[in-house]
């Protein structure tokens, strides 16, 4: 047993292979929502008569909602069968996505894919950062979380201008919808090759304090949720974090058209939110290691709210770019530097557990901001809804400066 365990390092160098086998798996995954970002809501409108406005709407409640519920249940079923396995299954309810699409006769059908999509992404976006985070030093947590994410958007951000090339040259299904099943085939096949990491946990359990392994579902729900000031801090900052997002994404563009820009200004800004988002996610994971996950959470929180206030009070096309960005690097501090805090707090036996909970939390504010958005957008007007929902990001990150210690290097509890 002894002579086995020393055997297992962990080290993103001393697994580097399949630390980046992972790592190239996750850009499939992302690849799954670029391909129905761009042309899903096109589909909806040009064939089975949506609007646009609702057909963004239902996605972003939909899939917002799915990925949410099985966020939850994947930590903990990821600790009981282990990660490869339900990596696998993930991938397996991905191949139902693009097969429903293309033979879809109805709106309900699509919608039901995009729940079913929710699924594919909870159940592999959520294996790729544990496996990742299971083989990483202590230290190189965030730097292990910041590749995944950034190679996650890095394939939404491709696999959108890809399937958006395909559909303007050949027609939006089925010709797009062929490469969903080739991702799904590669990923599956990735998929095989990478070794369980079930080992790692294992002997960072045994190094660790073995009273505070055995947690129940429910107590790491309530430690993670309200009880544990550190772990309920960081979902509340995802929560809202994901809120502000699922706002961006409904509200941006009817608020930019307002304002005059051509719906190729509006693309261009839009695209620069996520592709900020995703680009310095490899640097700020980073960043969390050296100089710890608090700074970078509090500081993130502030820079998200002032930059969405930043784009309600200018009125021009290269201020609205540069609130853009700095609305996409406010994010990117926070993304990968929560789950690497998370990561820090959670024992190692129930740590995907507790990640899973908080990517329950965070995945449903990204519902409830469109719907809330879209409410108070009707009620109201969207400027009010940007502005009110800027306010989130801003309590946020005063509840964490108050309640949030610095988690790099603590000891797992």
């Amino acid at each position: 047993m002894d002579n086995h365990s020393n055997k297992i390092q962990s080290g993103i160098k001393e697994n580097i292979l399949p630390f980046f086998l992972l790592v190239i798996i996750n850009l499939f995954v992302g690849s799954m929502v670029g391909l129905e970002r761009t042309i899903l809501p096109i589909l909806g409108e040009e064939r089975f008569g949506i609007a646009s406005a609702s057909a963004a709407l239902s996605f972003i409640v939909s899939f917002g909602f799915s990925k949410a519920i099985v966020n939850f249940f994947a930590g903990n079923l990821a600790d009981r069968i282990g990660r490869k396995r339900v990596l696998l299954i993930g991938w397996a309810i991905g191949l139902t996505v693009p097969l429903l699409v293309i033979f879809a006769h109805a709106w309900w059908v699509v919608v039901a894919a995009n729940i079913l999509l929710g699924m594919n992404q909870a159940l592999t976006w959520s294996m790729t950062v544990n496996m990742k985070v299971d083989l990483a030093k202590p230290d190189q947590r965030g730097l292990a979380v910041g590749f995944n994410e950034f190679a996650g958007y890095l394939g939404v951000a491709l696999m959108a201008a890809i399937s958006g090339y395909v559909a303007s040259s050949y027609s939006l299904s089925p010709e797009p919808f062929y490469i969903g099943i080739g991702l799904v085939i590669i990923g599956f096949l990735l998929s095989l090759m990478v070794q369980d990491t079930a080992q790692h946990v294992n002997l960072q359990a045994i190094q660790q304090d073995e009273e505070s392994g055995s947690l129940s579902t429910k107590e790491v729900f309530k430690r993670t949720t309200w009880k544990n000031r550190n772990l309920s801090s960081s979902s509340f900052a995802g929560l809202t974090t994901n809120f502000k997002d699922g706002m961006a994404w409904g509200l941006f563009p009817i608020f930019f058209a307002s304002g005059g820009l051509s719906v190729g200004q509006i693309g261009t800004v839009v695209a620069l939110y996520p592709a900020a988002w995703g680009f310095f996610q490899l640097f700020t994971g980073l960043w969390s290691d050296r100089v710890g996950r608090r700074k970078l959470i509090v500081s993130g929180m502030f820079v998200q709210a002032l930059s969405l206030w930043f784009i309600l009070f200018v009125d021009t096309y290269p201020l609205w770019i540069l609130g853009a960005i700095f609305l996409g690097i406010g994010t990117a501090m926070v993304y990968p530097t929560i789950l690497a805090s998370i990561s820090d707090v959670a024992h190692p036996q129930w740590r995907a557990t507790s990640m899973g909970v908080y990517r329950f939390w965070r995945d449903s504010g990204y519902a409830f901001g469109a719907l809330a958005a879209g409410i108070i957008a009707d009620a109201l007007s969207v400027y009010w809804a940007i502005g009110l929902v800027g306010a989130l990001p801003f309590l946020s990150g005063l509840i964490s400066m108050i309640r949030l210690d610095e988690t790099l290097n603590k000891k797992p509890q």
